[in-house]
């Protein structure tokens, strides 16, 4: 997606020509990125499609072998503890200590960011937003899974980051435990949000837009509804008509539609639009 002088200056994360290269091999070959303020953005691709690199580049974990990159105004390469406090992280795993109870962790973990933010969460308001007022007081090594991802979430949100990143969240996750989450991140309205995830279905859920990375390169991006329309611009429609069945592919099925039923009206049964799904785009890049 083309991005604008306007857009670039005000974008949470920016980069142009973003290059890592190990030895001889080039991992990232020239990534343009960009994520607007409020905006949730999904990054998906392969695995050793450069996923990892990038996030930890604009976590300034990583140097970059080349390229232009500003997180919050900032090169990562240059930030301070001011600019790291404005950052959530929450990874696949970490190592907690397990006699810790909720409340009492992210007290202490909030000093570490009131020397620089003006605001920061209360533990008890906190607590209620990711859904675990009722295990306050509980050490975090009897919570179950979905509690603890729950409180991963706290943790990277204690210092009311303006940016905050989700390293596959949901992994491992049963179908509730990924229900309960997705609730928790879409009540997290106006911040700022970079997902990483192998879910495609969790990515059209939660992302206001979609970014493909293959082989270190963007291939796509925007929202699913748009990359749809860009890789394949046909969908299938399948109908009975005098109990004969009919299946074909069409460019307008909108409009097919309403001739159909303009034509044969109540004799049209079973109609079905089945129209390209992400994964089909999806697949549809990663096997070009």
């Amino acid at each position: 997606m083309k991005t604008s002088d306007d857009q670039w200056e005000r974008s949470v994360v920016r980069t142009r020509g973003l290059r890592m290269r190990y030895g001889s091999t080039d991992v990232l070959k020239g990534v343009d990125l960009t994520v607007g303020p409020g905006e949730v953005v999904a990054l998906l691709g392969p695995n050793g499609a450069g996923k990892t690199t990038t996030i930890e580049i604009l976590e300034g974990f990583r140097k970059r072998s080349a390229g232009d990159v500003r997180v919050l105004g900032v090169d990562p390469d240059d930030g301070d503890e001011a600019w790291r406090a404005r950052l959530g992280v929450v990874l696949q795993s970490w190592r907690d200590h397990g006699r810790w109870r909720v409340r009492e962790l992210l007290s202490y973990l909030r000093l570490f960011y009131e020397p620089y933010r003006e605001q920061v969460f209360d533990p008890d308001e906190l607590i209620g937003v990711v859904g675990l007022t009722d295990h306050a007081d509980k050490r975090i090594g009897t919570l179950s899974g979905g509690q603890r991802r729950r409180l991963d979430v706290a943790v990277g949100l204690v210092g009311r980051p303006d940016l905050l990143f989700l390293d596959e969240p949901t992994v491992g996750f049963d179908p509730e435990a990924r229900r309960e989450f997705h609730e928790l991140v879409r009540r997290l309205s106006g911040t700022t949000i970079l997902l990483t995830t192998h879910d495609l279905t969790e990515a059209e859920k939660l992302a206001d837009r979609i970014v493909i990375l293959v082989s270190g390169r963007v291939v796509a991006d925007g929202t699913a509804a748009e990359l749809a329309a860009r890789i394949a611009g046909t969908a299938e429609v399948r109908y009975r008509l005098d109990g004969e069945e009919h299946v074909l592919s069409v460019a307008d099925s909108t409009g097919y539609v309403r001739e159909l039923f303009a034509e044969h009206g109540k004799a049209v049964d079973d109609l079905e639009v089945r129209r390209p799904s992400l994964e089909d785009v999806y697949l549809a890049l990663v096997n070009a």
